[in-house]
């Protein structure tokens, strides 16, 4: 038994079961053990998971001439605000001014405006970032704070890729009412229990987003995204929202086909469906509704610009043009072809993954990547 899952039984045995939430929490975030905040979490080809800036740094390209459009969208502002969370090992930041500074005089315009922050509360992360990026750290104006608090009057974007499917989660099972999930300890395992659910926000997003669904159906409620979004649109005056992640509308999301929701587990790249092994030591995430971050968002001011999978966001954006760019004189443009296709087929993240982009302000911007009809109604 590890320490973090002596805290866990611990708390149990002096509270009574803890709701789902409670334990992800815990697994993931407990300041000593919890499996971000210690050394053990790591990402990439040789840790528990990789993203699209690991698959190729063409996404970090793209992701960088989105941002000059939305500078563009927005004027050419002096200062333009960059901040973003959940930056890993640093590798999508490096690649995104990487690109940047190896362009045309506009975009280097675009680079002397940019104040890069990066959110990032962990200091194991931190070390790794600051040794990606290397000496890009004096030629670029990029700070790190540890607290989404620690900023205020952002004009600019705010984005994340794979943050928000880490967020602990109420877990909820359809009987002949709404139960919740608790967590309990006996006969020395982890068990689970069916109780009452712990806030009328759950009955209230079950009213909302996923009403009918059958008896003996299971799914995650995500609650935290709300006051995530709450955060964000208190510290954007004007800007956009880029949000991407593993997801879908909640009409995908509550579907009668999907019985046992999207609760998974990542370690050392194998996948598994149990919490309750490996605590500490493995990532838990469930997909995200996007439907609530259109719905909330558009509560807060944040009119959402568009929504569609991340493949063919990236073919509207013109990831064609990028490839040529960037690979068309390379001895490896094969072997970069079959790389870049992972993030753009329906087989791998092009269709696992979605773009949401949500604007703060008094115009409504339009960008390329929703510019070839390709968007999905979230609700």
């Amino acid at each position: 038994m590890n320490p973090l899952e002596q805290i866990i039984i611990e708390k149990i045995k002096r509270e009574g079961p803890i709701t789902f939430e409670t334990f992800m929490d815990m697994a993931l975030y407990h300041p000593e053990y919890g499996y971000y905040a210690s050394s053990v979490s790591s990402l990439g080809r040789e840790g528990d998971f990789f993203t699209s800036s690991h698959l190729h740094s063409i996404f970090g390209a793209m992701i960088g001439r989105q941002l000059y459009e939305m500078w563009q969208a927005m004027g050419n502002p002096s200062e333009f605000d960059i901040v973003e969370m959940g930056a890993g090992h640093g590798y999508l930041a490096k690649d995104i001014f990487d690109y940047l500074q190896n362009t045309t005089e506009s975009m280097a315009a675009f680079l002397d405006s940019a104040r890069y922050s990066i959110v990032e509360p962990y200091a194991h992360f931190e070390k790794q970032q600051r040794t990606v990026l290397g000496a890009l750290q004096n030629q670029a104006r990029i700070a790190w704070v540890k607290s989404f608090s620690e900023l205020k009057d952002i004009k600019g974007c705010i984005f994340s890729n794979e943050l928000l499917d880490a967020f602990p989660v109420h877990l909820i099972r359809m009987n002949e009412t709404i139960h919740e999930i608790a967590v309990n300890y006996r006969d020395n395992k982890f068990t689970e229990e069916m109780q009452d659910v712990s806030s009328a926000d759950i009955t209230n997003y079950i009213n909302i987003f996923s009403t009918g669904l059958p008896p003996g159906y299971r799914t995650e409620i995500n609650l935290r995204i709300k006051k995530w979004l709450e955060r964000v649109a208190a510290v954007l005056i004007e800007g956009f929202v880029l949000t991407i992640d593993y997801g879908y509308s909640a009409r995908e999301y509550y579907s009668e086909d999907r019985t046992g929701g999207t609760l998974l587990c990542y370690h050392k790249h194998t996948l598994n469906e149990s919490p309750y092994r490996n605590i500490g030591q493995q990532d838990i995430t469930a997909h995200v509704n996007f439907s609530s971050l259109k719905l909330w968002g558009d509560e807060l001011g944040l009119k959402t610009v568009g929504y569609c999978p991340q493949g063919t966001f990236l073919t509207a954006a013109g990831i064609d043009e990028m490839i040529v760019e960037l690979y068309s004189d390379s001895a490896d443009y094969v072997a970069e072809i079959s790389k870049i296709k992972r993030l753009i087929f329906p087989q791998g993240m092009g269709d696992s993954h979605n773009v949401l982009i949500q604007y703060k302000g008094n115009k409504m911007a339009e960008l390329r990547g929703f510019s070839m009809r390709n968007q999905v109604h979230l609700l």
